[in-house]
């Protein structure tokens, strides 16, 4: 079989069997494939050339609105390769792509694919001085970016392409005006550089992630699966350009069932606005990460008539109290998966498969997944690490060094950095990152698993726990509180979550102190637990505004 044919199959095997796991997991091998250029082979060849060619790909709602057929995007793209082409872009070029939920980052993704240049996904939130660093560090030579940043690129010499126009810089509109017949410079390599991609930093300095023709394009498919994406969908995943989670489910899986991307844009997040545009649009498949379910949650679900059949999360775990409000709401259970920059979705709640109370499921379709311990040993609580024989599709080529070499994944494992526990039925359950678990009175805590009940009281919005030094105990468990909007930063409302963790913890697990405060956050929105650390760690005196336990006889005790 051709490469296409052989991902073709591949991808019907998931599609075939999307509700039942045992089989699909027993059957599935990803295809090999020496030679590959997804947007050539499959995006324009059967896509954009079979019975979709007209059905809609891409729709966009609020600023930006457009809708694209997959022959119209495949035409698109192929002009703007030629234009980037023309501007001097060849390939193995890097191209750093700045730019929101519009339809030319699309465009620019398949383009560059075309091209055989590597592109540098990178959010609009980004100041100059570090798009100049990463331009720097990844070795940029061109950058494709809105009108309104524009002005933050004004000290690069690298060609500017700008959609909407600025002074000194391309158009984007030029590059439309290109031919619409591409012709590739020779076959693309199934191991080509394909996506650059930089971490979101949580604990140090980006690292540079470096994906292929087939580690995300083809890796996908097991996104794809978790996802339970069918032909003819319409799928909405709420994640912002610039993060390895908007390839994932707002390009390659959707696109790979063959399903519609729905983006819904608006200027200032609202979580009506959005329910609103799921059930006008009638939305059949969603993924958001849990900061959107828990702001979706606080609205009126039972009142919207929705047209999903499938609700997911990723990004960090979802905890019990959003997934039981859904269900009650919609009688849809949020199904939960697991993955990272450096791989595709490796664990999860594929469609139709029991499911359990705070397991993030298990391995997926092409992965093999060992827990170690600190000796290396197999356990039934440890590392999350990737089994590399086979090696699955989906794992990075390797990170780059500051010299721009390779340094390749090699030996019998791919270490995650984060702690699970497995179940006798093989149920993953999250305990945290490595370097966030820690011991209390010799006892080991899980910062999620304290959050997880943090949240259940009604006037937590989110919560991050930290270890906090105590001389007595080493170290108890402090968490960090955001209150929802109507709650009052209050001894009273401190001593009402005391009460609420007593009655659901054991002593050693519970939260003994308790600070209000806005969390520090990535620009993914992730938590930054290592700031909280940090912060408590250097603190030789209670800080103003911490409440402890022992203040509240009625709280404290054990």
């Amino acid at each position: 079989m051709t490469g296409t044919a052989t991902f073709k199959a591949a991808r019907d095997l998931l599609l075939a069997h999307r509700s039942d796991y045992a089989t699909a997991y027993a059957r599935f091998r990803w295809p090999e494939l020496p030679e590959f250029n997804w947007a050539l082979d499959w995006f324009d060849a059967e896509l954009a050339g079979g019975d979709s060619a007209g059905s809609p790909a891409l729709r966009i709602t609020g600023p930006g609105a457009a809708e694209l057929t997959f022959a119209e995007l495949a035409e698109h793209s192929s002009r703007v390769a030629n234009g980037l082409r023309a501007l001097g872009v060849a390939r193995g070029d890097r191209i750093m792509l700045m730019l929101g939920n519009v339809a030319p980052l699309w465009e620019v993704m398949l383009a560059a694919m075309k091209l055989g240049a590597v592109v540098v996904p990178a959010t609009t939130l980004l100041p100059p001085a570090d798009i100049a660093e990463r331009v720097a560090r990844a070795r940029v030579r061109a950058i494709v970016a809105g009108a309104d940043d524009a002005g933050k690129l004004a000290g690069l010499t690298i060609p500017r392409v700008i959609v909407g126009g600025a002074p000194g810089c391309t158009d984007y509109a030029e590059l439309l005006h290109a031919d619409a017949r591409f012709v590739p410079e020779g076959v693309t390599r199934g191991d080509d550089p394909l996506l650059l991609y930089f971490t979101s930093g949580t604990t140090a300095k980006p690292k540079l992630v470096l994906h292929s023709h087939v580690s995300y394009p083809v890796g996908a498919l097991s996104t794809m699966y978790w996802l339970g994406l069918q032909p003819g969908d319409l799928h909405l995943n709420v994640s912002s350009p610039g993060w390895a989670k908007h390839a994932w489910s707002c390009f390659f899986a959707p696109w790979n069932a063959g399903a519609t991307v729905f983006i819904h844009n608006q200027p200032r997040f609202s979580a009506p606005g959005l329910l609103e545009a799921i059930a006008a649009h009638r939305v059949t498949t969603l993924c958001a990460p849990p900061t959107v379910w828990r702001m979706l949650i606080q609205q009126d679900l039972a009142a919207m008539r929705v047209s999903l059949r499938e609700v997911t999360g990723a990004g960090e775990p979802l905890n019990p109290e959003v997934i039981e409000r859904v269900r009650a709401a919609w009688g849809l259970t949020i199904r939960d998966g697991y993955g990272q920059t450096e791989t595709t979705a490796q664990i999860g709640n594929p469609p139709g498969a029991p499911l359990k109370p705070g397991s993030m499921g298990r391995p997926l379709p092409g992965y093999r997944i060992r827990l170690l311990d600190a000796e290396d040993r197999d356990a039934d609580e440890g590392e999350v690490c990737i089994a590399l024989e086979p090696r699955p599709a989906g794992v990075m080529r390797g990170y780059l060094d500051e010299a721009g070499g390779i340094v390749p994944v090699t030996g019998d494992v791919y270490r995650t950095g984060d702690v699970a526990a497995r179940d006798a039925d093989g149920y993953l359950t999250y305990v945290g990152r490595s370097d966030d678990v820690f011991k209390a009175s010799d006892y080991r805590i899980s910062p999620f698993e304290l959050e997880s009940v943090l949240i259940e009281h009604p006037a937590v919005a989110e919560a991050a726990v930290v270890p906090a030094p105590d001389p007595l105990r080493l170290a108890v468990p402090k968490a960090f509180v955001a209150l929802v909007a109507t709650a009052e930063p209050s001894r009273e409302t401190a001593a009402d979550i005391f009460r609420h963790l007593r009655a659901r913890l054991a002593p050693y697990k519970r939260v003994r102190r308790i600070e209000f405060s806005d969390l520090p956050k990535t620009i993914s929105g992730k938590i930054r637990r290592v700031e909280l650390r940090r912060l408590e760690a250097g603190r030789s005196e209670r800080p103003p505004g911490e409440f402890r336990e022992e203040d509240f006889a009625e709280a404290s005790g054990g």
